[in-house]
């Protein structure tokens, strides 16, 4: 199985894919890593999806980091993308079936049960929160996807990019889904200074709100979406979609979690759904709850 990164070497799947392997009985313990730099070209994403499509030792592969911008440059090598996909351009799991390239974006799937395992099911019923995304890319998208179609809906969801083209794709997206227009807004942050203008904007979000790293800042590269001028709302839910890397939002919210009664939460679950989703689409495996949790269990051993 492939895994398309940045810095795949270093991430945990190296020591748990080999164990959740032998768990499943899947026919290889191997997981090769291609890195991509974020401003990788066009080539080189088609030249990685021919390579894993070629391969017959390849079953597939999770795609992280890269999603959108592989499937703007390779989209046209697969035979066959699901809905989400289509809907919000991107490809994070790669598989083949009858010698049909196959890609499915998860992200909406592993999004909702990462942050159904963060807050219970009436939580927005309950305190009238709003959503904060910060970061319009994939996983910012995919999350603001999924809370579009939850019974339980947040008041507003705020996606903040540094760039309009970002917003704009962000937009298309809901708009190509048919989802409630009046349910999200868009934000430019002030280029001047966007961490300051996040962190006004953040501090200015009502009790309970959910705040959301989906920058990649923290983990592809050093640094917060904030500064240290912000102040999270009374009772925030907080969490960073990253596990490891820096961590500076993450570290941030910890700073101040007794003190605003915030719940923070990183990407470890997570990473446990998006890989276990992925597993099970690559190598056509069935993927229960119960089976989700042995997984996570053998996960922590090696965290």
């Amino acid at each position: 199985m492939g895994f398309v990164g940045v810095d795949t070497r270093h991430s945990s799947i190296q020591k748990v894919f080999p164990l959740w392997a032998d768990h499943l009985g899947l026919p290889s313990r191997e997981l090769r890593g291609f890195d991509l730099p974020l401003d990788a070209t066009d080539d080189a994403y088609v030249g990685v999806v021919e390579e894993i499509r070629d391969d017959p030792a390849q079953a597939g592969a999770l795609v992280t980091t890269h999603k959108v911008r592989l499937f703007d440059a390779a989209g046209g090598l697969f035979d066959a993308v699901d809905d989400f996909g289509r809907a919000c351009g991107e490809v994070s799991s790669i598989s083949k079936r009858d010698g049909q390239l196959l890609g499915h974006a998860k992200d909406p799937i592993t999004a909702g049960l990462a942050l159904e395992a963060i807050i219970p099911d009436d939580y927005f019923a309950s305190t009238d929160a709003e959503v904060v995304i910060l970061g319009a890319g994939g996983s910012g998208v995919a999350l603001s996807w999924y809370l579009a179609h939850r019974a339980d809906r947040p008041r507003v969801v705020t996606l903040t990019a540094l760039r309009q083209a970002s917003l704009d794709h962000a937009r298309t997206i809901h708009e190509r889904g048919g989802l409630d227009p009046e349910l999200f807004r868009y934000r430019l942050l002030d280029p001047a200074d966007p961490a300051a203008d996040a962190s006004a904007f953040v501090s200015a979000a009502g009790a309970g709100a959910v705040v959301v790293n989906a920058t990649g800042l923290g983990k592809d590269r050093p640094g917060s979406p904030l500064d240290d001028s912000v102040v999270f709302p009374e009772r925030a839910v907080v969490w960073e979609f990253n596990y490891r890397g820096s961590l500076e939002f993450l570290h941030q919210a910890r700073a101040q979690e007794a003190a605003r009664s915030l719940t923070v939460a990183d990407g470890w679950v997570y990473f446990i759904h998006g890989w276990s989703q992925v597993v099970a689409e690559v190598f056509d495996v069935p993927m229960t709850s119960g089976t989700v949790d042995e997984l996570a269990a053998i996960a922590e051993s090696v965290r």
